[in-house]
């Protein structure tokens, strides 16, 4: 599913991670950890494409889907509307399958600009279940969820690996997954690289 080799990313042109290896089959959960301003974000963006490695080599499906800080919602649209968009574009399932999953039946007409901060998490991470997409690529998916909705999130990511997909996390908290995979950072840590500023803690 995923394959990850010799990998080196940088971020605002210095190299925050070198050597990075490792592999993600069908059906497992890989969960990245490491101190703020490692290189964690930088990794995942790269994997979902969003950003070019330095160096090595990443071999992926053609579409991943992904989720990160920023939302990716449209906040005019109700929260249906959003879902149906995403699943018209991936060519996904029934936006009902998303509903059903993160409990949003009751905010299915509410515009995604008048939701709390736990509610347009939601509705992202709903994104993810009209995707379609075999890798799911995630960074810090549990924020702003309470106790209840970090429970949803990890019933539909094992539903997600028990049908065949797979998925790479950066997270704080345990998930209390016990078949996820856990890989610390740390040691691939560029040389010369100390303490990261307020500023970089902020973007991983």
């Amino acid at each position: 599913m995923l394959q990850v080799s010799n990998l080196s990313v940088a971020r605002g042109g210095m190299i925050v991670l070198c050597g990075v290896d490792f592999s993600v089959d069908a059906g497992q959960i890989l969960v990245l950890r490491g101190a703020n301003g490692l290189g964690k974000t930088t990794l995942l963006r790269c994997i979902a494409g969003l950003q070019d490695p330095v160096e090595g080599q990443i071999i992926a499906p053609e579409t991943v889907a992904y989720s990160g800080h920023a939302d990716g919602l449209k906040g005019q649209m109700t929260v249906l509307e959003n879902l149906a968009f995403w699943a018209s574009i991936y060519r996904g399932p029934s936006p009902n399958v998303a509903l059903d999953a993160y409990d949003l039946h009751k905010l299915a007409d509410r515009a995604a600009a008048n939701l709390s901060a736990g509610q347009k998490r939601r509705l992202g991470l709903a994104r993810m279940q009209v995707s379609g997409c075999g890798l799911w690529v995630m960074d810090e998916p549990t924020v702003s969820l309470d106790a209840h909705n970090v429970a949803l999130f990890r019933a539909a990511l094992n539903q997600h690996v028990q049908n065949g997909g797979a998925a790479v996390i950066t997270t704080h908290i345990d998930l209390e997954i016990a078949s996820a995979q856990l890989l610390d950072l740390t040691r691939f840590k560029a040389r010369g690289l100390s303490g990261s500023s307020a500023f970089e803690e902020a973007l991983e």
